[in-house]
């Protein structure tokens, strides 16, 4: 390594001493804390990814649920809606694995009614320092944003899609680790919940207080929620709502059905999810029409994933999309 200025003293025969100038002392010292600092930044951040991902796969298995949600505050003059309350087995994997992504598919057991359901549930795809984040604005419209780089570092982005796997909300924040919890929050826009979807016109967007929280028992989805009525004048709050989704885990064996209904159907989604890919980056601003030939998406789907007609499934979702 070349030293720029340095000399040295010749005044002792048996002594050299190499003089080397002070300022360039300082530029060698700040750089090597510098690469210390960045060497011990890079392992620190590897180390909070580790844990995140840990978090992200303990929602994985089979879970007893209890669903409760209650209305705790209404715009005056309204009645609080009636209390939500049901119980099912859930079973959850881990469907797609990156370095940079993780794709949860939930499968529901429910016998509310008597006889034994089995349904294709919600999906959860966690994508790190993700930048493209589409978010509700109201009556079944979505809009890209883009967010930057540096807004993001660090964070997980959780991507929720609908039975059908069309998209339903997004939010990104940081995984928190400290005081023995470990949980994620946000707050975002979303459309109307599948309970009340049919049974409410006061409201056309939830705007959803989101806690996913690891806990001893299992996991926790812990919910403040806001129903918001959306016009071109602004928003008029209706209500607002307290959700408390516990996930108590139990033995796999209990979701064996759900496993073997999903490993029966998982191809054909496999193929239905890379179609909605294609749909969304082909239009950053989108609306799904609610009823096609007297029927929601849903209800299409229920019908095509059981023959596994991927190519009159990809035709549906096109006359759903409104561009």
């Amino acid at each position: 390594m070349t030293i720029p200025n340095a000399s040295i003293d010749r005044t002792h025969p048996q002594e050299i001493k190499l003089f080397i100038p002070k300022n360039y002392l300082i530029k060698m010292k700040k750089a090597i804390f510098s690469l210390a600092l960045a060497s011990l930044s890079a392992f620190a951040a590897n180390a909070q990814k580790s844990e995140d991902i840990k978090a992200i796969k303990s929602m994985c298995g089979c879970y007893e649920v209890d669903f409760k949600f209650h209305e705790v505050f209404t715009k005056e003059g309204n009645e609080p809606s009636e209390n939500y309350h049901s119980k099912a087995l859930e079973w959850a994997e881990v469907i797609e694995e990156t370095k940079d992504k993780l794709v949860l598919q939930h499968i529901l057991l429910s016998d509310d009614d008597g006889s034994e359901a089995i349904i294709k549930h919600w999906r959860q795809d966690w994508e790190y320092q993700n930048t493209n984040l589409y978010l509700y604005d109201k009556d079944d419209t979505w809009k890209l944003k883009q967010l930057d780089k540096n807004a993001v570092k660090g964070q997980w982005t959780q991507k929720v899609y609908q039975v059908d796997d069309s998209p339903r909300y997004q939010g990104t924040a940081t995984w928190i680790h400290a005081d023995g919890r470990h949980f994620w929050e946000s707050v975002t826009d979303s459309p109307l919940p599948r309970r009340e979807h049919t049974k409410r016109d006061d409201y056309n967007v939830m705007q959803r207080g989101n806690r996913h929280e690891i806990t001893s028992y299992g996991w926790l989805h812990d919910q403040d929620n806001v129903k918001i009525n959306r016009t071109e004048a602004g928003d008029e709050i209706i209500a607002y709502e307290k959700g408390v989704n516990r996930y108590v885990k139990v033995d796999d064996a209990k979701c064996a059905k759900a496993k073997t209904f999903w490993n029966a159907e998982k191809d054909f989604w496999a193929e239905i999810r890379k179609e909605w890919d294609v749909v969304m980056k082909a239009n950053p601003n989108f609306s799904l029409a609610k009823v096609v030939e007297g029927r929601p998406l849903f209800v299409h789907f229920m019908a095509l994933a059981k023959t596994k007609d991927v190519a009159g499934a990809k035709a549906v979702i096109a006359k759903f999309v409104k561009k």
